[in-house]
């Protein structure tokens, strides 16, 4: 009993440390997109739609990933 409950409970704390990864890592993705998409209009101004276009994109694809990471994490849980 006491195994399960210990099994238990170290699934539980992975998938919180798993999830708080997955929340820093694109709290820092974003972050560098952020930065770069900055950057490069103040370089090009001129071509600051396809700058958000792909800072866009790119910002989606990550989020969908973190989403996914998330969703990983909290199903473990539920195992």
């Amino acid at each position: 009993m006491l195994n399960l409950l210990l099994d238990s409970g170290l699934a539980i704390l992975g998938a919180g440390v798993g999830a708080g990864f997955a929340a820093l890592g694109v709290g820092v993705g974003i972050g560098n997109i952020g930065s770069s998409a900055v950057s490069a209009i103040a370089r090009q101004p001129d071509a600051v739609a396809k700058i958000q276009t792909a800072m866009i994109i790119a910002a989606a694809l990550i989020e969908g990933v973190a989403l996914f990471s998330v969703l990983i994490c909290l199903i473990i849980v539920m195992k």
